[in-house]
């Protein structure tokens, strides 16, 4: 189980090995991508809170990355943490997540990357529930839901 003091030392002295990587040009993005999801995955911008997909959805499967698709969360680690955004506490493995500290906003935040293709999916913040004490806030854009079948 990660803790926030595993994702400072991720995020200030080196991210877990991702189990492939994957490049493409920003072009290649634009054309695959929706202009929201290229927006926030590209240029790291937020979806608004409350009115995405996955805030008020709690359906069992596994939330990939959108750009990649890289299995990123268990919907078992999903809750309703009143942030507008969907929130989890653990990633499904600890090498889907890529952690750099993010100082944009006049805030202090450590950002959330898809380890494999490097797109924005949101923050991780240490104010979840136990045991983690974690929050994924990801951005909906960022993530399709795969159910149980597609698994």
């Amino acid at each position: 189980m990660l803790r926030w003091s595993d994702i400072v030392k991720f995020a200030k002295y080196s991210n877990p090995e991702p189990p492939r990587r994957m490049e493409q040009s920003e072009e290649a993005w634009a054309a695959q991508l929706t202009p929201a999801q290229f927006h926030i995955m590209r240029q790291k911008g937020t979806e608004s809170p409350y009115r995405n997909a996955y805030c008020r959805s709690y359906e069992p499967g596994i939330y990939a990355c959108v750009g990649c698709g890289s299995k990123l969360f268990d919907s078992t680690t999903k809750y309703h943490a009143i942030s507008g955004w969907p929130s989890f506490t653990q990633p499904l493995t600890k090498s889907a997540i890529r952690y750099a500290f993010d100082d944009s906003h006049h805030m202090q935040r450590i950002e959330a990357q898809c380890n494999v293709c490097g797109s924005h999916l949101g923050h991780v913040f240490p104010d979840g529930p136990e045991p983690s004490g974690l929050r994924y806030c990801m951005n909906s854009e960022s993530l399709v839901r795969l159910s149980l079948e597609e698994i």
